[in-house]
């Protein structure tokens, strides 16, 4: 049994053991309000996810998949084998080398809102999951006009908007008028939020929003099971076709990321870039992101940490995204600390989050009811402190790319 595996079983307690035989729902079925779109770009990601092996690789293919100018699956698999590692500073230089002939010195400045914190999941490693007491909290839209104003006068013209997976205390229509006011004050808005049916993105792109991101956490089905013990999200392939139906909807963009330590993140990172892979190549016109964030600890659950990904193993997905796909977006969240994200930036990644909070109503004036966080954060610094450390480094802080007439 991996170090990784022992770490994630401890968490399961006794209740959370008998709260999965009791409420168990067959995690691969859709339930009946879902929309299944017929893709089978699931079944492809997930059997050739299946059949990599990172040990087969050797530190010729690693050479090999460096040497070419257009890389596909299979260097990408040579690039995420272990194999890889003692070749890390090539990787680098050459992943550094693609980031700058496509983004030249530019990197994308955002921050995210959290809206609200009421989630009807039970995920074991997430600080908003149901069965977790913390304190609840969802903005109005007065709280939501004061985040949003006091963003604003930071200078960032982009917003990410999340909200616990709660489609009874988040509506469709609470999101959407949501960002029909984020429209007032930013150029760009994200989205991640529970995932929807293709018609309900729409209706939220309507509304303004340009992207939805959605973490997978785990595409390894069987690990998702024993995660993900209750709630919409149990559903493993309706969470899956999330981003295609988000682009049928007409967002602009869908982003991608596995929650790295969950599983084997080699094999996560790899069915991460081949999704996103294969829905460019089914929707030319979407813009593609990923993340890549690691686990951090939770309220009531500070032992959770991802035991097998450290900062080269980090370092190697990013470089191995931006290898593979060197026009995608990378965004590096403010789970790392501000060493390792001035390291990724100054290389791979090319969008940062700045002035962070996790909670709820943390930007604005005082909320009465504020929530508590998802996560803890390890990099609490203010836009004007990331600015100051990207120009350091000779790149350019953008606010946004993007004007509406």
């Amino acid at each position: 049994m991996s170090e990784q595996t022992h770490i994630n079983e401890s968490i399961l307690t006794e209740e959370i053991r008998e709260h999965q035989r009791e409420n168990r729902i067959d995690h691969m079925t859709y339930l009946p309000d879902m929309e299944d779109i017929g893709s089978q770009v699931m079944d492809q990601v997930i059997r050739e996810m299946d059949h990599f092996d990172p040990d087969l690789y050797t530190e010729a293919d690693v050479r090999k998949a460096l040497a070419k100018e257009n890389r596909g699956p299979e260097e990408l698999k040579a690039l995420l084998s272990p194999s890889a590692l003692p070749l890390l500073e090539d990787i680098a230089q050459a992943a550094q080398a693609e980031t700058r002939k496509h983004f030249g010195n530019s990197v994308n400045l955002f921050t995210p809102v959290y809206l609200a914190n009421y989630c009807e999941n039970y995920c074991i490693y997430c600080g908003f999951n149901c069965h977790n007491k913390i304190r609840r909290a969802q903005l109005d839209e007065d709280e939501i006009h004061r985040e949003f104003a006091a963003i604003a006068r930071s200078g960032l013209k982009e917003v990410l908007l999340l909200t616990g997976e709660s489609r009874k205390r988040s509506t469709v229509e609470y999101i959407g008028r949501a960002c029909q006011i984020a429209r007032k004050y930013f150029r760009v808005i994200g989205l991640e939020v529970y995932p929807m049916n293709s018609d309900e993105y729409a209706y939220l792109h309507a509304c303004g929003a340009d992207y939805v991101t959605v973490f997978q956490e785990t595409y390894n089905s069987d690990k998702y099971e024993t995660l993900h013990l209750a709630g919409y999200k149990r559903i493993f392939p309706y969470r899956f076709n999330a981003q295609e139906r988000a682009l049928r909807g007409g967002m602009r963009g869908a982003g991608f990321a596995a929650l790295l330590g969950l599983d084997d993140y080699r094999k996560d990172a790899f069915a991460t870039a081949l999704h996103a892979y294969l829905l460019q190549k089914k929707y030319p016109h979407g813009e593609i992101a990923f993340s890549c964030p690691r686990l951090r600890p939770i309220i009531n659950n500070d032992k959770i940490n991802p035991m097998d990904v450290h900062e080269a193993q980090l370092l190697q997905v990013v470089c191995a995204y931006r290898l593979f796909m060197p026009f995608a977006s990378i965004t590096i969240s403010s789970r790392e600390c501000a060493r390792v994200r001035d390291n990724l930036v100054n290389i791979a990644a090319t969008k940062i989050s700045a002035g962070v909070s996790t909670g709820i109503g943390e930007h604005g004036e005082e909320v009465a009811d504020k929530g508590d966080e998802q996560f803890e954060i390890a990099d609490g610094r203010t836009v004007e402190e990331v600015c100051q450390a990207l120009e350091a480094m000779r790149l350019q802080p953008v606010m946004a790319e993007y004007l509406y007439v």
